[in-house]
């Protein structure tokens, strides 16, 4: 298949807006794009999956284009992180002005009212549940990387979206090629109504994928004449390569040292391939400007060092000077001791280099300068994270990925299909780019056959992750009766995945039950040995059937029989009033505090404020236990710490003994549980509350800026919660004996995110 609509042909009475949209854009539309956007146009609703680079976003700008012409008509743009947001504001500003798009990210909020909206989906689903006057007279809203709905942490908040917005809203989906779209699509046609799949397999930048040996850079895949293709055989040459080795090995810290033996003498390993001969191979074969994927933010930091070590020079005298005027517009705005800290010397040699690193753990400011400078093919070699496969506008020649496997959490796994997919996709960018190339460097660990599996598969299907939380019940009971919310929990993807399952399942079983009904009636017929052979079949086939039948009833209706766990847990600690058994639920005083706070431990903060867990602390103390309740350290292995001690540890404890109650009430009404508090930053927030220097708190918490910061705005958005609930409850009427308590703590909570939106931190959530 290279494009699909699955659905019938639009109207095609009004092609003005389009015709008017196209001749502004400096490219003529692909196929799917006219698509996608006649549908648009139709007063349809479209989800389109197609490959990264392909123009997917050229449907979105139609979107924008057709929310402008009609009078007083919004559109929302939604993004998954924070920088596609920013990103995605800028461009808009440049096309329409300032004063007609606002940005909306949690920590910044800019001109919330105009007509274009740029904002992470947390955003719109928290007003989706306030019910915000900001609402009314939307006609669009854009779900861009649309397939993040299969995440494990984030996904729910897409399908609460796509659930719970006005059926009036036409929503333009976006999703990299995704396996089971069809299957996306009829269920946000069966959730909204009319929405359109259009898909397209085509990329309209050819990738070709290599491996970069010890010796050369080798095709993956090669036709008949042994020349570079797209797809085909694989290359010989890296079949003898891998040929005769004692076997492939993986190793904890990702240098590929440990062998597992399949048997035969040991096999000399091959010369491990430094971040410098990568930088060279790609400058040599005018792969430039190319990403390197490291899955390790210390191991982009170490390639860039590496680099500069080995002497790796991508640039020209011109270009270095260009590259220091930008740097130093960034870093001479920032204190002598900053600069220090944050060690801009040698972050600007690098770029002048022509090399940088792009992950989480840089400041946010930092990241901008390489996005900016390797769109100008300025900086020519960036070494980064998977979290920059997510969309950022960072057009690659080349991508490089180091090895097949990463860290997940836990062990070491190797990458699917789909992230490969994703990963690779980044090379080769419409408009700039003639092809794209892909490049795995070879080591011992590499096996060709997996590896052309890898590239030449395209299965990367959406699961969704649904689960119904506290939050959540309490908002969906403020504006639903418990039956109608329970009907709606049964819309979701989730259930609709669980459902089809089911109904293989259930044909399974009938062909099953079929069998064995020959089985019994040929044990019936049969004589001596031949009589007990067919009632072991049978014997088995119907135990077979039995565990089936059990899996089926259990599935029907899973996501629905959790929210009635959820809503008996809530009946117990008095945020929800009424009976299940007649239907008649009430959100009570504290579950409309509850309602305003997000998170996986939603219900441990509500508890706090409940019963006055925080009394004593002061702001100070306030942000390390909002901090404490925020954070998650990256390492299962990370003790937790005290954090500050004082009135802070005294309150922690009684934080920590209630965790223990919720934890075995979770277990009881076999709900998933949260994870305990961490107080591991707790004390570097509270120091960076009462006015330490950046460099103090960095050396006691062990964290880089750049996770100092995104951690600190996560803190300031919990502190933006527990103010925002506190003065809802202040003036509900229900919770008047705790009024002035609740007031003394929004109040604190306010004081508390004054006392660390600074610096840095200002800088970052301002930008």
């Amino acid at each position: 298949m290279n494009e699909t609509v699955i659905s019938p042909d639009p109207p095609r009475a009004h092609d003005t807006a389009l015709a008017h949209f196209e001749s502004r854009i400096a490219y003529p539309l692909d196929p799917f794009q006219r698509n996608a956007c006649e549908r648009l146009e139709a007063g349809r609703s479209v989800l389109v999956a197609a490959p990264t680079g392909s123009g997917k976003t050229t449907v979105a700008e139609f979107a924008v284009y057709l929310a402008r012409r009609e009078r007083d008509a919004k559109i929302f743009y939604t993004a998954p992180i924070k920088a596609l947001s920013n990103q995605k504001f800028h461009e808009l500003c440049a096309e329409y002005g300032e004063d007609e798009v606002g940005l909306l990210t949690g920590d910044v909020n800019i001109r919330s009212n105009a007509p274009i909206v740029v904002m992470t989906t947390e955003v719109l689903r928290n007003m989706i549940y306030a019910d915000s006057p900001t609402l009314a007279d939307l006609a669009f809203v854009v779900l861009d990387e649309v397939h993040y709905l299969g995440d494990r942490f984030r996904g729910a908040v897409w399908e609460e979206i796509i659930l719970h917005l006005p059926r009036t809203v036409r929503l333009v989906s976006l999703s990299a090629t995704v396996s089971n779209a069809e299957e996306f699509g009829d269920w946000m046609h069966a959730v909204r109504g009319e929405t359109d799949v259009v898909l397209s397999e085509h990329r309209p930048v050819p990738l070709y994928q290599h491996v970069l040996t010890t010796k050369a850079l080798l095709p993956l895949f090669v036709d008949r004449e042994g020349e570079l293709a797209r797809s085909g055989k694989v290359n010989p040459e890296l079949r003898m390569l891998g040929r005769g080795r004692g076997g492939r090995g993986r190793d904890s810290d990702g240098n590929g040292d440990r062998r597992r033996s399949r048997g035969g003498p040991p096999q000399r390993r091959t010369r491990r391939i430094s971040r410098g001969d990568i930088a060279r191979a790609l400058d040599e074969t005018k792969l430039l400007p190319a990403i390197v994927f490291i899955f390790s933010r210390n191991g982009c930091d170490q390639a860039v060092r590496q680099c500069m070590y080995e002497g790796i020079t991508l640039t020209t005298r011109e270009e270095r000077e260009e590259i220091r005027r930008v740097a130093h517009g960034l870093v001479d705005s920032m204190s002598a001791e900053d600069r220090r800290v944050l060690e801009t010397r040698e972050w600007i040699a690098g770029l002048e280099r022509g090399v940088a690193s792009h992950h989480a753990g840089l400041l946010p400011a930092f990241k901008a300068v390489v996005e900016q400078l390797f769109q100008r093919r300025l900086v020519k070699l960036v070494f980064a994270t998977e979290t920059l496969a997510l969309g950022i506008n960072m057009p690659a020649r080349a991508v490089v990925i180091e090895r097949l496997d990463k860290f997940n959490g836990e062990q070491r796994v190797p990458l699917t299909s789909g992230e490969f997919t994703q990963l690779t996709g980044r090379a080769g960018r419409r408009g700039i780019d003639i092809e794209g190339h892909s490049v795995v460097v070879w080591s011992d660990a590499v096996d060709v056959e997996e590896l052309s599996q890898l590239a030449g598969t395209r299965s990367f299907p959406v699961k969704s992750t649904f689960r119904p939380t506290a939050n959540m019940a309490v908002n969906l009971l403020q504006r639903l009766s418990y039956t109608q919310a329970r009907d709606t929990l049964e819309l979701s993807f989730a259930q609709f995945q669980a459902d089809r399952a089911v109904v293989d399942q259930a044909r399974e079983l009938q062909s099953a039950q079929s069998s064995l009904q020959g089985y019994e009636a040929a044990a019936a017929r049969a004589q001596g040995s031949d009589k007990k052979r067919w009632e072991d079949r049978a014997r088995k086939l119907r135990r077979q059937l039995e565990r089936g039948r059990r899996q089926v009833a259990n599935r029907t209706g899973t996501i629905a029989r959790t929210f009635e766990r959820v809503v008996e847990e809530l009946l117990e600690l008095g945020y929800l009033a009424g009976d299940t058994r007649s239907g008649e639920l009430t959100v009570a005083p504290y579950g409309e505090l509850l309602r305003r706070i997000y998170g996986e431990r939603d219900l441990l903060v509500a508890e706090c404020l409940r019963l006055d867990l925080w009394r004593g602390l002061d702001a100070h103390g306030l942000a390390a236990m909002c901090c404490a309740l925020s954070y998650e350290p990256r390492r299962d292995d990370e003790s937790p710490q005290r954090g500050p001690g004082g009135k802070f540890g005294q309150a922690f404890d009684r934080v920590l003994d209630r965790w223990v109650v919720l934890d075995g009430l979770a277990d009881h009404y076999r709900l998933p549980r949260a994870d305990m508090p961490h107080a591991g930053l707790a004390a570097g927030m509270y120091d960076w509350a009462k006015g330490a220097t950046l460099e103090r708190v960095l050396e006691s918490s062990g964290l880089g800026a750049g996770d100092f910061v995104r951690w600190t705005k996560q803190t300031i958005d919990m502190v933006d919660q527990v103010s925002q609930a506190c003065e809802d409850g202040v003036s509900h009427s229900g919770l008047a004996d705790d009024a002035a308590r609740l007031g003394v703590l929004a109040a604190l909570a306010r004081d508390a995110k004054r006392s660390i939106r600074r610096g840095i931190v200002e800088t970052a959530s301002s930008s």
